[in-house]
This record gives structure tokens, sequence and C-alpha cells, in this order.
């Protein structure tokens, strides 16, 4: 297992590349990213910093159990909602506040096989999760590069208020998709809001958003022709099980690196 300091490094690294202005993946403090460090506590950006130059100190270390308590039991009023969150920030007594998305950061670092994760509003995604057929245009795959990258679908959530409604939501749609796909959903698109990208390396994290920002280009350009062509399920089904694509998989994925 690496070091806490190794794992803040590698994530401070991602955020900053999906940061960077010239990829139009998030704007200002927009987005928020996370990584595991042990079973008991992982490290989540904190409200207001920028990724495109944020450093190890605008990520705040938090104890994972005392955020998933919080999606359980009644709901909870933004105050006290603050109130948990400042409690379960490791070391307390700084200036910055863990981002009010992380309880689905949470959730999701639970899942078997996640260790990063990063949440982003690309303008190309959300060009098509602002638009009235999000959910259909986004239904099928378009290209073989994008179910190595990204699997065989995404997980759709509809627009949820952040913080614990969101949570729980995206709790209750990735339970599904496990029990319809067997595997996680690697890309979780939310309406009217943006791209949740779960993995297993930083790396695999920042593959998963830029395919999407290249998978959201070409659906949008598809109109220019009549719509998208989506493969048939057979032949998704086919790439996402190829033997020789488990090593480009590997590489793409940074595994083993």
């Amino acid at each position: 297992m690496a070091s806490k300091e190794k794992v803040l490094e590698q994530l401070v690294d991602m955020s900053r590349r999906l940061g960077q202005q010239d990829r139009g993946l998030v704007i200002l403090g927009e987005g928020n990213t996370s990584a595991q460090v042990t079973d008991m506590v992982f490290y989540v950006k904190a409200s207001g910093t920028q990724l495109g130059d944020i450093t190890g100190d605008g990520f705040v270390e938090v104890n994972s159990p005392k955020v998933l308590a919080m999606l359980e039991g009644p709901p909870l009023t933004d105050a006290e909602i603050r109130a948990k969150l400042t409690e379960a920030v490791v070391e307390r007594g700084g200036a910055l506040m863990p981002s009010i998305e992380t309880l689905f950061h949470a959730y999701l670092l639970s899942l078997p096989g996640v260790n990063f994760v990063g949440h982003t509003h690309p303008i190309s995604v959300n060009s098509i999760l602002c638009s009235r057929g999000w959910r259909d245009v986004t239904r099928g795959r378009v290209f073989p590069d994008e179910i190595v990258c990204c699997g065989a679908a995404p997980a759709h959530v509809e627009y949820t208020d952040p913080g614990i409604p969101l949570a729980r939501r995206i709790r209750e749609v990735v339970k599904a998709y496990l029990e319809e796909h067997r595997v996680r959903p690697k890309a979780i698109l939310i309406q009217n809001h943006g791209l949740i990208a779960t993995g297993a390396t930083p790396k695999e994290v920042e593959s998963i958003t830029l395919m999407w920002d290249k998978t959201a280009k070409i659906l949008a350009g598809t109109f220019q022709f009549g719509g998208p062509s989506y493969m048939t399920d057979e032949n998704v089904a086919r790439i996402d099980a190829r033997p020789d694509e488990e090593q480009r998989k590997t590489l793409i994925e940074g595994r083993g690196a």
C-alpha cells in the first residue's frame, strides 16, 4: 500500500492535470477529487480551492466511517451537514472545509477497486447533460476506445440536490448498476451537473475523463450527419471482453506502473 504522502502526491498531480484550463474540464473552483488512504481515511478537495493550481494544502483528510454514517438516518439541515463534515476532519483547527460532495466520494471510494475519484464539469459533456435528450444520447457506445477506457455503459443519475440527497441517489444508482453489470461504473453522468470518473489509479480517472470529453464531442458532431450510429450490444460486449484489449487497458489505466 502506498504511503499517505505518496497518495497525496498522486492526487495533487491528477487534480492539476484535470484542472488544466485548456482542457475545458473545469473552470474556477469547479470539480473535486479524492483518494483513498486506508479503509478509515481519505483525502478530498477542500471547498473553494481550484484544481488547476491545487497543492497538498488544498486537500482535507477525513474519516470515512463518519462521512458514510451521514448517508444513514433522517435528513440533515445544511448547518448539521457542515458540522458533521467538520467533525469528520482528521486534523481539525484549519480553515479549510471538505467539499459538500465529500459524501459521494466517501461512498464511491468504499467500492472494491476504487482508489481515486475525479468529478469534473467538462463543457463538452455538460452540453449533452444539460439537454433534454441527455439520457437517450448517451445510452449507446459509438467507438471501441470508448468501451476500452470507460466500460460497456455509464451510470445515469438525474439531477439531485448536491450533498446527502445526491450521494444517496448515486448510491442507489450504483447498486443497481452493480446488480445489472457485475462491475462498477467507471463513469457516472449526472444530469445538469457533470461527470464522475472512478479508478484504481489516477491515470485511469484521467483516461476516463478525457475519453468522455472525446465521446461527447463525437456525439455532438454526429448530429450534423443524421445522429449517432450506435454499436450493437454484441459488438460492445465483444470489445469489452476481448483478451487482447486487456493489455491496452492495463497501460491506459496505469496498473502495475
